[in-house]
């Protein structure tokens, strides 16, 4: 049976015009279309046999009547991570986002504004689904053999990965954000003895400071507002496997406390009740931050730290283990062209330059998005460079006289794309136009998703005119719209060198 989209619309009229209207372009999508007059029978659908098959839902909140926003939560639950679009009147769009609405659709839409929100959300929830399936593997199926690791960085944290799976010793696997610190617990809990119990992940940082400790630890009907009553909490929870407590050094100091008692008596104490339980679990930590300056700063305990660093497992940034990145291209690759239908044959030898000479700041994660974005921008045939348009733009191709602390990186970026000429082949000369960069090559959001200060967006800014025109000084102020003199003062207070 052909995968479907899920209509619900309480007016019969209203439905069948929206039924007539997706038909054609649900047919183009390769889907069939399902209505439901009903929230009630939506969710009996989603929780029937063939709710599987539902690859998208469509609601009109009208169908929920007054409670139309708790609906659209309660579908988007049954729904898991299939995407909820929302057809709305403008001035109710943000709530129906709030309540649980993957994308909108304003009215009156289109079949266009239809195919194209439908498109762009499963399109999004790609990445979400392959994260969420990963986490569903059946217990033990992922182990450190499936690690993808040809370079001798990555054979060492196989290495250490393989001695501590064998014990039951704390682990602290550290490294920078993106770089696959909980792939890295999930293959050590995969090949250890308990890879046939849970494997339970507690994102520290993500935690209200008073919801952590009934997270952990859980409560008896005694917990602060908004933690469910009776949670027996994560500890609990992975009773027979592993806890994996990622930003662990985010903890509060009361939170660190509870978790050192826990530890020295080797039994879990459940808030609200004197009876213990036996906490029999692997617990591995993660950190993106040097455990022991936070113990020096006083922001972590120090008799905690040495219970949790017992073994240390680090994971190397990307940009150190370069000889990962072909492995790593063939397997998003064989993923994405699956996912998205693509066919796509391979990666030509100056995209995959490319990709080993760029830094990768936001490590494996960042590379996986930018993968994902090429197969779908390529579509068939092979990726190339034009594909990593944002890599191009951040790597900096056109000689750049502002980043002297990366020459042979750009050389390589360059020579691998034939920006610049190599070494003993005919000259290029620097003062051709620059490529048109895409308006996104200055980021807005930092690595944490945190909007960045004006003052770093203003120098990106400020670095990119003067790159794009070549240092012509004149050129760049006026195209900022700004005086010459205030483009040095701003120059100078930004810490910015002239270009030469």
């Amino acid at each position: 049976m052909a995968e479907r989209i899920l209509i619900v619309d309480d007016d019969p009229v209203q439905r069948r015009d929206l039924c007539r209207i997706l038909e054609p372009v649900a047919a183009a999508l390769g889907f069939a279309i399902v209505a439901a007059g009903t929230a009630d029978e939506a969710l009996a659908v989603l929780a029937g046999p063939d709710g599987e098959g539902i690859a998208a839902v469509i609601v009109d909140p009208g169908a929920a009547g007054p409670g139309s926003m708790d609906t659209i939560g309660a579908i988007g639950a049954a729904a898991a991570l299939r995407p909820v679009i929302v057809q709305t009147e403008q001035d109710s769009a943000h709530a129906a986002l709030r309540a649980g609405g993957t994308d909108l659709v304003v009215k009156p839409a289109s079949a266009g504004q239809f195919e194209a929100a439908i498109r762009n959300a499963l399109k999004v929830n790609a990445l979400e689904s392959e994260i969420y399936r990963i986490g569903r593997r059946p217990p033990g199926s992922f182990g450190l053999p499936d690690i993808v690791a040809r370079s001798a960085a990555m054979q060492r944290v196989v290495a250490l990965g393989e001695r501590a799976a064998g014990s039951n010793i704390p682990i602290v696997i550290e490294g920078e954000p993106g770089a696959g610190k909980e792939l890295v617990a999930r293959a050590i809990h995969g090949s250890s003895a308990r890879s046939a119990g849970p494997f339970v992940p507690v994102n520290c940082g993500a935690i209200p400071e008073s919801l952590v400790e009934p997270t952990l630890f859980g409560d008896a009907g005694s917990s602060p507002a908004g933690a469910a009553a009776g949670n027996p909490g994560s500890i609990h929870d992975a009773q027979g496997g592993t806890l994996f407590l990622d930003d662990v050094g985010a903890l509060s100091p009361q939170a660190q406390l509870a978790l050192l008692r826990t530890l020295q008596a080797g039994d879990l104490e459940v808030a609200g009740s004197r009876r213990p339980a036996g906490a029999g679990i692997r617990l591995i930590s993660a950190t993106s931050r040097s455990m022991i300056d936070l113990v020096r700063q006083g922001r972590f305990r120090e008799d905690l730290y040495y219970r949790l660093n017992v073994f240390p497992v680090p994971v190397p940034p990307l940009r150190e283990r370069t000889d990962d990145i072909p492995l790593l291209v063939d397997y998003f690759l064989l993923r994405f062209s699956g996912e998205e239908n693509a066919s796509i044959d391979g990666v030509t030898p100056a995209a995959m330059a490319l990709l080993s000479a760029y830094d990768w700041p936001g490590n494996v994660r960042e590379f996986e998005r930018a993968m994902f974005r090429a197969v779908l921008q390529c579509g068939s045939g092979d990726l190339d460079v034009d594909h990593f348009p944002q890599i191009t733009a951040q790597s900096g191709l056109a000689v750049s006289p502002l980043r002297p602390a990366e020459p042979r990186r750009l050389r390589r970026a360059q020579e691998a794309t034939g920006r610049v000429a190599a070494p003993g082949s005919a000259s290029v000369s620097l003062f051709e136009p620059m490529p048109a960069r895409l308006p996104d090559a200055i980021p807005v959001l930092s690595e944490n998703g945190d909007v960045r200060p004006l003052e770093e967006v203003e120098a990106d800014l400020i670095r990119f005119a003067l790159e794009h025109y070549r240092g012509r000084m004149s050129e760049v102020a006026r195209r900022l719209k700004i005086g010459r003199s205030t483009l040095y003062r701003r120059m100078k207070e930004l810490q910015l060198a002239a270009a030469e």
